[in-house]
């Protein structure tokens, strides 16, 4: 049980850093930092996008418009750390006794 609970934290973790990578990314291609025509960017920044808009789509449905301002990564990286430690201080300790 204590590798499933770690895996899940590893995983929300890695997605965490994910959404933080979009956001720098998204920065960069706006303030023209970065070429969106190279295509290493254009590679990293459709994988990106892809992996993080099915969780960020919902989030920016429900949000008022900011005008320019995108607050839905800060949002889903909240409520992720609220999944971690919710998995980690209540629902591990009650696993963790169940399991020999």
């Amino acid at each position: 049980m204590r590798a499933v609970l770690w895996l899940i934290n590893t995983i929300i973790t890695i997605y965490i850093w994910l959404l933080i990578g979009q956001a720098i990314l998204s920065w960069l291609l706006a303030f023209g930092v970065v070429n969106r025509y190279n295509r290493t960017v254009a590679v990293i920044g459709d994988f990106l996008y892809r992996i993080t808009e099915p969780a960020l789509r919902p989030i920016r449905s429900m949000l008022p418009n900011f005008g320019g301002l995108d607050i839905s990564p800060v949002i889903l990286i909240l409520l992720l750390y609220f999944l971690r430690i919710l998995i980690n201080e209540d629902l591990a300790p009650v696993l963790l006794e169940i399991a020999p």
